[in-house]
């Protein structure tokens, strides 16, 4: 007697309601190494079956996770990159039009993000500085909106008021600070191997860069730092 075909087992659903932690744990290794995978080659540049082979998953799992590459991308700015630099942005905005305060305030706001955020510094470098960069306008519109020009009115007027080196453009010291905050951090692999300074950490940058801004900014004859 031929015995009777064995009934394959039903899947198992997925149980309506909030993701598991094992979901939730998972999805967050998956955008993290889709935001390594975007800030090593460029966003326009990665496949999802890049970032699924670097995970270590099947395409159909960032299908299941993220539906598709813009949803992603969405994903990284909404749940990785407003929340890594909104807070900075609003306690900049709350400190006052010290600009003595105003550059510290910036220079180790930005060190604090760039710590705990290292993959920002070469995102900010692809994607923002590059032309066509995919997260250009969410600078501008979302992540830092009317920062910059804030900035400059304050230093605009601390200049006026003397305690602001009267050289300066207080537009080009907003650059400045951007300049010598962020692009030491996404340069660090070059000019660490060019000095053979690897042993140069973040403190060692941050009072350089504070020591440096603060020479620079002072008003002549006022003896403050600005």
């Amino acid at each position: 007697m031929i015995a009777p075909a064995k009934r394959a087992a039903p899947r198992r659903k997925r149980r309506a309601g909030r993701p598991s932690g094992e979901d939730l744990d998972l999805r967050a290794h998956l955008l993290d190494v889709a935001i390594a995978q975007f800030s090593r080659v460029g966003i326009a540049a990665t496949s999802l079956r890049a970032i699924a082979v670097e995970a270590n998953v099947t395409p159909a799992m960032l299908h299941y996770y993220f539906g598709d590459k813009a949803r992603l991308v969405q994903a990284l700015i909404e749940e990785r990159l407003l929340p890594a630099v909104t807070p900075m942005r609003a306690h900049l905005e709350r400190i006052g039009d010290d600009p003595a305060v105003l550059i510290e305030g910036f220079v180790r706001g930005i060190g604090a993000v760039v710590a705990n955020h290292p993959w920002l510094p070469p995102l900010w470098v692809r994607e923002v500085l590059c032309e066509g960069g995919a997260l250009r306008e969410v600078l501008f519109n979302q992540a830092i909106p009317n920062l910059p020009q804030l900035l400059a009115q304050r230093f605009s007027q601390a200049q006026a008021d003397g305690r602001l080196n009267a050289d300066l453009d207080p537009r080009l010291l907003v650059v400045s600070l951007v300049g010598l905050t962020l692009f030491p951090a996404a340069g660090a692999p070059i000019w660490q191997r060019m000095f053979g300074a690897e042993g140069l950490g973040a403190d060692v940058m941050l009072k350089h860069t504070l020591a440096l801004l603060d020479r620079g900014a002072v008003a002549a004859g006022s003896g403050e730092a600005a």
